[in-house]
């Protein structure tokens, strides 16, 4: 076997299981219908959504330290199997029980796999790869994400009525894919460097004493924030300024995705020929003129150019301090993981923080929490090492 074909022979089921990172983000079209199902208020079918991130502030870091006893492999698996377990569950019935357990299982086996997933993939690409090839990778999770609504609707609308599963069709099609992925990993060797000795859950949390790294956990905060901060935001705008159905405005949250699609599938083509620093920079730029845009203009396409600017801006932010936290102390990438997907705790502090500042300056009170994020990315970039 030649070199390059035992590389993408070892990087392709790396890239499949990347598909399979994207499986959490059904959550947010999943609670829709349960809500519907059960006739739920939007209190209890918020919850849904809410475990995701609980999930990632309690596993990270355990997480960082198990990849040390067991290898990152062998815990990309183990979360490969809670995903499969979870996506299980609903093939039984939709009920409040059920599919809260089954999200909080998706939500364990996502923290496991960010955690693990990425470090893995640092074994297969060099260094100065490792920014682009995690974009990459970004790319790869983003279809599986926008795949989830279209398989959903597609299930609701009883193309396939002997099933009976309405929208749960799209579990068992992605418990599939998880099968697929826990097998096709199982038999690719992939080499792992030894940790110099294991950690405890007390060594990780000191590394945040590390200035640079803190700086990192930081913009992993910020950088979900703004992130599920959009996707929440963004049509609130719409409805406030424009007065816009709710169904009208969902087009804001499809156009964010589309271009953060756009922004990853470039970037990593992008950061093969340019520094991360400056693509960055650029990157932050575009998200400070979208938040300067939305607090001058209310016209619809002034709001739309805005929200696009967000999404190709804010797709490579992660890509790029994740990046830059591995090669700073490489010596400690499982524990350097673990404190990083920590930080994506982010997704539910910002929009917290959001919607006190909206009850009490409408949705500019939300924007104006977005920025102090977008902000605190453009002083990192001074920090930037790589």
């Amino acid at each position: 076997m030649s070199k390059t074909t035992s590389f993408y022979a070892k990087l392709i089921p790396v890239m499949l299981c990347f598909f399979a990172m994207g499986f959490v983000d059904l959550v947010g079209i999943a609670s829709n219908y349960v809500k519907a199902d059960l006739n739920l208020s939007d209190s209890q079918a918020n919850i849904f959504p809410s475990l995701v991130f609980f999930w990632f502030l309690i596993f990270s870091v355990p997480t960082g330290i198990l990849m040390n006893r067991i290898g990152r492999k062998k815990t990309v698996l183990l979360s490969l199997i809670v995903t499969f377990v979870s996506l299980l569950l609903p093939i039984f019935g939709d009920s409040y029980g059920l599919m809260l357990c089954s999200f909080s299982l998706l939500g364990i086996g996502n923290a496991l796999m960010q955690t693990s997933l990425n470090p893995l993939l640092s074994n297969i690409i060099s260094g100065d790869k490792l920014a682009s090839s995690l974009t990459f990778g970004q790319f790869v999770k983003a279809i599986a994400s926008f795949l989830a609504p279209y398989i959903a609707m597609w299930g609701a609308t009883c193309a396939i009525p002997q099933f009976g599963l309405s929208w749960r069709v799209l579990f068992p099609i992605y418990m599939i894919v998880a099968i697929i992925a826990i097998l096709w990993l199982s038999a690719t060797p992939i080499e792992e460097e030894k940790p110099d000795k294991a950690s405890g859950f007390v060594d990780c949390l000191k590394l945040l004493g590390n200035p640079f790294i803190i700086l990192c956990f930081l913009g992993i905060m910020c950088h979900v924030g703004i992130d599920v901060g959009t996707n929440t935001t963004a049509p609130k705008i719409l409805m406030e300024r424009l007065g816009m159905t709710l169904d009208e405005a969902s087009f804001a949250t499809s156009l964010y995705f589309i271009f953060r699609t756009i922004g990853c599938f470039s970037g990593a083509i992008i950061l093969q020929k340019v520094s991360s620093r400056l693509f960055f920079i650029i990157s932050v730029i575009c998200m400070l003129a979208a938040m300067v845009l939305l607090f001058v203009s209310d016209a619809q396409y002034v709001i739309y150019t805005a929200i696009a600017l967000i999404g190709f801006g804010n797709s490579n932010v992660f890509s790029i301090v994740f990046s830059q936290a591995l090669l700073s102390l490489p010596e400690k990438k499982n524990e350097i993981s673990g404190l990083m997907i920590m930080g994506l705790f982010g997704g539910t502090v910002f929009p917290l923080l959001m919607g006190f500042a909206s009850d009490a300056m409408g949705q500019d009170g939300a924007v104006g929490v977005m920025t102090v994020g977008v902000v605190y990315l453009l002083f990192y970039t001074l920090k930037i090492k790589h």
